[in-house]
């Protein structure tokens, strides 16, 4: 096993949570274990797209999966993941009111938004 620098296992993290349906499963793990069927028809993906995530997110060691009946059910590989995950949902987040990014499948708005105050979006779970 490779130990990990605390840099590198916060990218792998923001990797994570960079990807929409990695982040998604995230956050179904976060209130407990799942099953891949139920987590894709929750999330609306593909079976199979929700496959190659899960095997991301386990080979990130994000979460880890196990037998469950006949099943094999994922769970977040460290319970104070969803701690992680509840706290980055209640931070504040300063950012710029419309997207300067040059990602072309960057999901956030290409507008100027108009907060209550300005730069400051507060986000909700």
């Amino acid at each position: 096993m490779r130990v990990l620098s605390r840099i590198d296992v916060l990218a792998r993290f923001g990797q994570a949570l960079a990807d929409p349906t990695s982040a998604a499963i995230l956050m179904e793990l976060r209130d407990g274990p799942a099953f891949p069927a139920d987590m894709a028809a929750d999330i609306g993906v593909s079976r199979q797209a929700l496959s190659h995530h899960l095997a991301c997110l386990r080979d990130c060691g994000l979460v880890r999966a196990g037998p469950d009946s006949r099943r094999v059910r994922y769970e977040l590989s460290d319970a104070r993941l969803a701690h992680a995950l509840d706290d980055l949902l209640h931070t504040i987040l300063t950012i710029e009111p419309a997207c300067t990014c040059r990602e072309p499948d960057c999901a956030q708005e290409k507008t100027p938004i108009a907060p209550t105050q300005p730069n400051i979006v507060e986000v909700h779970p």
